[in-house]
């Protein structure tokens, strides 16, 4: 299986230890979101996981432990973005931790593993269509060579983020301005050596050489693994979404990087309390079992396809 840390949190940010940790256990315990007292088990050996996908917007805390994710094939989604303290409240400096942190995990680990984010893209009085197209190109200069792929989206007011984005008083998207923006970042991508993509949008963006993204990419993936993989799409997500299937082992309303867009948190006094209540030893993130919580092994399915080996580039 392809297993996701997270969707749902920053556990290379902020879970390093106890994500490791669980490594070395061999499992790890997951709470369904929809049903919280159902727990799954599922294993984490290398035997039954065919790679993971990370997603972050700070890697520095993971860079020193890289070596015990070798028998993994693995890659990095990093969101990188220029916003502020008032879109993105709990991150370290861009400038002097986040940027030099993606600078030396492409180092590491190579580009293709890298895939940059600037994501998602929010219109107010501040963060114009000017300012993205300044910064985005910024951002570019400093990671050319550092990744070959952008991934963006326009941001779209999730139930649960509404009320936290209020205080930016966001600005309205007609189409004409978002595709002069995508037009424009687009020619910066590509005089920098990456390839934009969009990511579950629905404007025709193939004109601009935008592609669709695919954030859990099955390619990539069986490159990294270097044999076929037989993927599913992941119903699990919007419509649009172009991901295959995973397993993610996050749990919401746990990452205090405190970003005002995000879908995750349902507000900030929950994601405390939860976060001081970790325990790096426990099965489950940020929490503990019940007497009302019951536990299902997942049964791990791989998806590669091993008979046939990829020819390597």
């Amino acid at each position: 299986m392809i297993v996701s840390a997270s969707r749902r949190t920053d556990i290379p940010a902020l879970y390093e230890p106890w994500f490791f940790h669980r490594l070395s256990e061999g499992f790890v315990w997951v709470r369904n979101p929809f049903n919280p007292h159902q727990v799954s088990r599922i294993p984490l050996s290398p035997d039954e996981v065919d790679a993971f996908v990370f997603w972050t917007k700070n890697a520095a805390p993971m860079l020193a432990q890289l070596d015990a994710l070798r028998p993994y094939p693995f890659y990095f989604q990093f969101t990188l973005t220029s916003y502020g303290p008032d879109v993105e409240p709990g991150l370290p400096s861009k400038r002097t931790v986040i940027l030099p942190a993606f600078l030396r995990l492409s180092r590491l680990i190579g580009p293709e593993r890298v895939i940059w984010r600037y994501d998602p893209i929010l219109f107010s009085s501040r963060y114009t269509p000017d300012f993205h197209a300044r910064s985005f190109a910024a951002l570019a200069k400093a990671l050319q060579g550092s990744t070959y792929r952008c991934v963006f989206s326009f941001f779209k007011p999730y139930r649960k983020a509404e009320r936290n984005v209020q205080p930016l008083r966001l600005l309205s998207m007609d189409e004409e301005t978002m595709r002069n923006l995508v037009r424009s970042m687009a020619q910066t991508a590509h005089a920098y050596g990456m390839q934009l993509e969009a990511c579950a949008q629905p404007m025709d963006l193939t004109a601009y050489g935008v592609g669709r993204a695919h954030c859990i990419d099955a390619q990539l993936l069986e490159r990294l693994c270097g044999m076929p993989l037989k993927t599913k799409k992941d119903t699990g997500q919007r419509p649009l979404c172009g991901c295959a299937a995973s397993v993610d082992i996050g749990a919401y309303n746990t990452c205090i990087n405190g970003c005002l867009y995000c879908y995750a948190n349902a507000n900030p006094q929950t994601v405390m309390t939860r976060f001081h209540a970790h325990d790096s030893a426990s099965p489950l993130l940020c929490s503990t079992l019940s007497p009302y919580d019951t536990i299902a092994e997942t049964k791990a399915a791989s998806v590669r396809v091993s008979q046939t080996r990829l020819k390597p580039d």
